[in-house]
């Protein structure tokens, strides 16, 4: 039996996540607890409010069994999931748990009103170039990008998904795109880590 994907569910765009999921034929679970977390086979912390998600994480004493599930399991953070799984943030700073070698800047594209679409260019391993529709809300920007991270999408020249090892990190909104691809790929990632433990458990 396949293992889902858990949504960490404290707070921010869960269901889009959801659906996206279920139009891939997987299925995504929204998680608030250690024991929901323990039965998935990767992570998405979503977009929402990085400081709001950083409290109830604390407040549902999820710190530990988060960091414990990134060292074993795929995550990918979407917009304010990058900043959490930053190693540094700016503007202001604050904490983060610093899975992702990356400095990343908050609110860098300016507030709720200046939020905009364009075309992002992607380039997901052993694919041809692409584009995709990026939704930036409140978007963090990523300032640096240290060593082992792979870039596979930019736009205006700025890494917006970054890879290390089976993480990503995304700083717009692909679950309100029509495009399925980043969310493709993190299934890959999943099935890959999952196949990987399979060997070492057999």
């Amino acid at each position: 039996m396949v293992r889902p994907v858990a949504i960490l569910a404290l707070q921010g765009a869960v269901e889009p996540h959801r659906v996206k999921l279920s139009e891939l034929g997987e299925e995504g679970v929204p998680v608030r607890t250690a024991a929901e977390l323990a039965a998935c086979r990767g992570l998405i912390l979503p977009g929402g409010e990085s400081t709001t998600l950083l409290n109830l994480i604390e407040h549902y004493r999820l710190a530990e069994p988060l960091a414990e599930f990134a060292a074993a399991h795929p995550v990918w953070g979407v917009c304010a999931g990058a900043i959490l799984m930053a190693e540094r943030v700016e503007n202001p700073e604050q904490l983060s748990f610093g899975w992702m070698p990356l400095t990343v800047r908050r609110n860098a594209y300016g507030r709720q009103n200046e939020s905009f679409i364009d075309r992002v260019a992607l380039k997901l391993p052993g694919q041809p170039p692409a584009q995709m529709e990026g939704v930036f809300i409140r978007a963090p920007r990523i300032v640096e990008a240290n060593g082992g991270l792979t870039v596979l999408a930019e736009h205006g020249g700025s890494p917006v998904t970054v890879q290390y090892g089976h993480h990503l990190a995304t700083t717009f909104h692909p679950e309100l795109s029509s495009s399925q691809a980043l969310h493709r790929h993190f299934l890959s990632l999943c099935d890959g880590a999952a196949e990987r433990s399979g060997r070492r458990l057999a």
